[in-house]
This record gives structure tokens, sequence and C-alpha cells, in this order.
């Protein structure tokens, strides 16, 4: 029977990530995949949606330039096409992480694995061992039980990015990062859109005040958005609510997803709650196996289920990496304006800290490029400026957040940040403003403005 220094079963982003790691660093490594590789985050996740977001936002980017005095023609959405489009980059992406895994000499096993206790892995009907395994086998959507729901019939994010043609009308039940992603992304085509959440807000895992920046785009692209609301029954295409009947054409479950755990019960694992409990280095209750990304705890994102991945392949080679610190991850939404997060929230701070917010209606970038919406907070200690989190909403917000985090990482600190000479005009160049008004330092053109400290 076949030997191999590390199993990982799964090829989405984490398994993908910890297989090419360990073979680029010498080990013999086998991966399998029962379905296409690059796991939802590629097929049916943020690849496609982020695809589908950025149709969405040229549209309005289009608009944009008519009010402005560039006048043309009608605008038509030829949406076969653009689905057409975002099938031919998923693609690409595909072959490019398949070619990858052929160079970096991975025995790769296509089919459903099962994993007996001795690490002898069984795909189809070929047996290998592994000296470890790495658990990577994601999740699905979750859809809750509701009273009534046989008599319809829904999408979810397994089964949306299927659509050949535009709907006219779509209500989406969830309040989190994917409804509100794909409410953007078919809302400035044209699709009328509803979206049910039965908590008081959305995003309530996100930063409080860029919530309400949020409802606001979200009401100009016309779309419907209710909360605070019990659901009774589902009849047909009618949703009945404590707040009325909501009828439909075509519905979407954004509720959330759930491990797929099969594997981790078939070997006995300890659980904490519905998640693998593991180390903090990802090891689970039966020794040589681990576990990564959706089955475990935090952030349920790509990037910190691929670091996850290399973590524990380099806690395997005897580097001794330090565990993951979660506030080091950066959390990302991709609304218009986009949302990017790291470290602590206001809520979760306490004394000895400042907290400045800097609303973009003073940068001249944001201002030339009419993408006034947002701002950029900064948390720091008032004992050793070190910083405590931050938070940029703006268009391209999940690229502006990185030089914020980069200084954290590398161990600077919010007085360092003064020190960079950001490029102008640049939205970026805020950052540089925020830090100096951590210090009363800010410019003097900002003097007087709405910056918030706290």
């Amino acid at each position: 029977m076949e030997q191999f220094d590390l199993a990982v079963i799964g090829a989405g982003a984490g398994g993908y990530a910890a297989a090419v790691h360990a073979a680029k660093s010498g080990m013999k490594v086998a991966l399998v995949e029962r379905d296409r590789v690059g796991g939802a985050c590629y097929n049916n996740g943020c690849v496609p949606s982020k695809i589908m977001l950025e149709h969405s936002k040229l549209l309005q980017e289009f608009r944009r330039a008519q009010e402005w005095g560039i006048e043309a023609d009608e605008i038509r959405v030829n949406f076969p096409k653009l689905m057409k489009r975002k099938d031919s980059v998923v693609d690409e992406l595909l072959y490019n992480m398949e070619g990858y895994i052929r160079e970096s000499d991975i025995m790769f096993y296509r089919g459903e694995a099962n994993v007996s206790k001795d690490l002898t892995v069984t795909v189809t009907n070929r047996a290998f061992k592994a000296r470890d395994i790495i658990l990577a086998t994601g999740s699905k959507p979750f859809v809750p039980t509701f009273k009534g729901l046989e008599t319809t019939t829904y999408l979810t994010t397994d089964t949306f990015f299927d659509l050949t043609e535009l709907p006219k009308q779509l209500t989406i039940v969830g309040g989190g990062v994917i409804a509100v992603e794909l409410a953007f992304s078919l809302a400035a085509l044209g699709t009328k859109v509803t979206m049910l959440n039965h908590s008081k807000d959305i995003l309530q895992t996100e930063e409080p005040e860029a919530r309400p920046l949020i409802r606001k785009k979200m009401k100009q692209l016309g779309i419907d958005l209710v909360l605070d609301f019990d659901f009774d029954y589902f009849d047909g295409n009618q949703i009945h609510t404590s707040k009325g009947i909501f009828t439909y054409e075509n519905l979407l479950f954004a509720t959330g997803r759930r491990p797929n755990v099969e594997i981790a019960k078939s070997l006995g694992l300890e659980f904490d709650g519905r998640l693998i409990g593991v180390t903090g280095h990802c090891e689970t209750s039966l020794p040589h196996v681990y576990a990564i990304g959706d089955l475990v705890g935090g952030f349920q994102l790509a990037h910190a289920a691929s670091a996850e991945g290399k973590h524990v392949v380099d806690t395997l080679l005897g580097k001794n990496p330090d565990v993951i610190d979660q506030m080091l991850i950066p959390r990302c939404v991709y609304s218009q304006p986009e949302i990017a997060t790291f470290g602590l929230l206001d809520y979760q701070v306490g004394e000895d800290h400042t907290i400045v917010t800097l609303p973009l209606d003073t940068n001249p970038k944001a201002l030339i490029e009419g993408n006034r919406t947002g701002f950029v907070k900064l948390i720091a200690s008032t004992v050793d400026a070190s910083i405590i989190g931050a938070c940029v909403v703006s268009d391209g917000a999940t690229e502006i957040l990185n030089s914020i985090l980069a200084t954290k990482v590398t161990g600077g600190t919010a007085e360092q940040l003064t020190h960079v000479i950001f490029p102008h005009p640049t939205v970026s160049e805020h950052i540089g403003e925020a830090a100096s008004a951590v210090f009363n330092r800010a410019a003097s053109a900002l003097e007087g403005r709405e910056i918030v400290m706290r």
C-alpha cells in the first residue's frame, strides 16, 4: 500500500493551499476531492459572487458617468453573456489550480474519501496510508426548518450561480454577508430584490457604523429590506410573517452554512458544538488528524482556511509556528461601498483606547471618484499606540485596509503610520490622516470636520 507523508481531504481553498505548501516543502502529498477543485469559494461562493458584483459595480459606474455628463444610449444588460463570462473566469482559475497541483507533484485522487483510524484513506477502490491527515471538507448551505417549506421551491448559494436568465424578482432570506452581497449583485442589474431578515439589523457581525451606510445604498438600489419580524409559514410562493405576506417569483436562502463532518463523525472525533474540536494548531482529538476551514471555529473565510492549512503543514515540518491570531484575519464585505475590518470593534475595547473615525467626504480622491460614502476608523492604545483594530468603508476598502494590517503584523504602531508618506491623491492617504488624528495632529484642512474620537 502506498505511503504518503500527508493526505489532504478536500481541495477547496484551505486544502489546496495546504497540499501545495506541503509538496513545495518536500513532503509526499495526496490530495482527495470528490467534486471540482476550488471548493465552495471558487465554484459557488466568493469568486463567482465577486464576479457578479463587478458586473453590478460597472453598471453603476456607467450610470454615474451619465450623471456627470458622459452621455450614451440606453444601457442594456445581456445577463446570459455576463454569466458566461463568470463561468469562463471560474474555469480559468480552476484550470490554473489543477495545473499547480500537477506541477507540485501532488498525487490527486478524484472521488469520495473514507478514512479509518489507522490513517488509511480509501477512494473508490484505491487505498493508501498517510502519516498525517488534514480534513478540509468544507461546508454546505444551511436552510432553516420552516413550516410549509416543502410547498415551495428555492435556491441556495450552491444553485444561485447556475442562473441563466436575470430574475425579474428575487426574495432573499437572510441578512448576513452572503445575503447582502448577492442582493447588490442583482439589484443594480434590474432585479427587484426583497431581503427578509428576522433580526433587528443586517451584517450583525460587522462594523456597526457601516450598517446604516449599506442600508442607505440598498434603498437607493431599490432593495426592500424587511427587519425584525417572525416567520410564520410558507405556502407556495407566499411567505407569511408577523409583518404580513410576501409574494415572490424566486426565493434564495442565504442563511449560513454547516460543516461537512461525515468523515469526522466516522472517526469519532470530539466536537465543539457543530464544529470539530481542535487545538490551537488545528489537531483533532485523534492524533495525526487535523481539521481546518469551515470545519473548525474562527472565521469561515477562504483566506482563513488557507492560513490554517499552511499553519498545519508548518507544524508538521517542525517549524513551531505561533498560533494564528484571529484578530489579524481581515473580514471583508464586498458591498458597495465595501467593508474591510480587522481586530476589535468599538464595543469590544475597554479603557485606554482612542477611536478615530474619519469620513471619506474629506478625502480628495474619494470626491474625485464620486465615492464619498464611507470612512476610515482606527482604534489605538493610548498606552503604547499599538493598533487594536481598524475598519475601512469605501470603494476598494478590501485593498486599502492592507496597509494598516501590514503595519500591525510587522509590529508597527499608529505613530509609525503617521510617518508613512502616502501618495496624493489616494483614498489610502486617509489612513495617515486617521493615524495623525489619534495624536491630535490631523492636517489643518481637516480641522473642525467630523473626526470622531472617544
